[in-house]
């Protein structure tokens, strides 16, 4: 039996260690990272042959405001920051073919809220009218960076800057047809960089880059059209258009890497998203590579 002075002497203790704010239990586990996504098929994956696995990957794991079901890539980044040991609440809102000005048009209210994080990802020849001409993204990202910023003056805001399409170097009248595979990419990544500028945005997300960079280090083919290569993989669905399985994992090392700060290839070439989805050991291993160069080459985080 404690007797009265030893009570008042765990009394005592107890008060010091609550005015010290000391706690006998686990520590409090930090607010998650919110960050929304928003862009169209090429942020969702196209469900056209083995694309399905991207679309509904996962998608409990994130909130689709539209309630259409949809992980895609931004399933693809939760699942490969939680094996990182980070913490981020994802969401995102998709419209297929849409470019930021339809975003803005239909779904102002469902995007412009007090998000930490926000990317932005328009059409993906620019402009759906006048291809390659950036006004149109230069005009609406600055519209949704005013209104986040009214809602959370401290948001990050970044954009994504999209592929090369196949069908539009090799098949169909375009700005770019016959031209070399890279062009298209490094085009939308200059209309990218102009929006960026105009409205104080640091980080442009190099997703097309990184695409070509894999074509040039022979991981990827070149040209659907012709058949791929052996040992290569095919970045574009059956589409030419949209991704791959493949080129989607690609889009989401791209943005792991950019958004955390993270070494793609920390995740390892035997991590379980890229074999959920399809895609073997060697090549996950060979896509990460590709991605972390890519960032590396354009500085910490692809800073534009």
């Amino acid at each position: 039996m404690l007797v009265p002075s030893t009570l008042r002497h765990l009394a005592a203790a107890t008060v010091a260690m609550l005015a010290l704010g000391c706690s006998t239990g686990p520590a409090p586990t930090p607010p998650a990272t919110t960050i929304l996504f928003v862009g169209n098929s090429f942020i969702y994956g196209e469900p056209s042959g083995a694309e399905p696995l991207v679309k509904f990957f996962r998608p409990s794991s994130v909130t689709d405001l539209n309630d259409s079901g949809i992980g895609g890539v931004p399933a693809l980044f939760k699942a490969m920051t939680e094996q990182a040991g980070l913490h981020y609440q994802v969401s995102l809102e998709t419209i297929p073919g849409a470019s930021l000005g339809d975003h803005y048009d239909k779904k102002y209210a469902t995007i412009v809220k007090p998000y930490d994080l926000v990317l932005l990802q328009s059409y993906s020849q620019l402009d759906k009218r006048k291809a390659g001409d950036p006004a149109a993204l230069i005009k609406y990202t600055g519209l949704l960076a005013d209104g986040l910023r009214a809602q959370n003056p401290q948001v990050d805001i970044r954009l994504v800057s999209t592929w090369s399409r196949a069908d539009q170097v090799y098949k169909n009248a375009s700005p770019w047809y016959g031209r070399p595979i890279d062009t298209m990419a490094l085009d939308l990544r200059r209309g990218y960089d102009a929006a960026a500028a105009a409205h104080r945005i640091d980080h442009v997300i190099p997703v097309g880059e990184a695409w070509s960079r894999a074509i040039a280090d022979g991981v990827a083919d070149a040209n659907p059209y012709d058949g791929v290569a052996p040992g290569q993989v095919n970045l574009w669905a059956p589409d030419h258009y949209h991704g791959s399985a493949h080129g989607y994992y690609l889009e989401a090392l791209t943005i792991f890497g950019n958004v955390t700060g993270r070494d793609p290839r920390s995740l390892g070439a035997g991590e379980p998203v890229a074999r959920e989805i399809g895609i073997d050991a060697a090549t996950a291993g060979a896509l990460q590579a590709v991605a972390a160069a890519q960032l590396a080459a354009q500085g910490h985080g692809g800073r534009h």
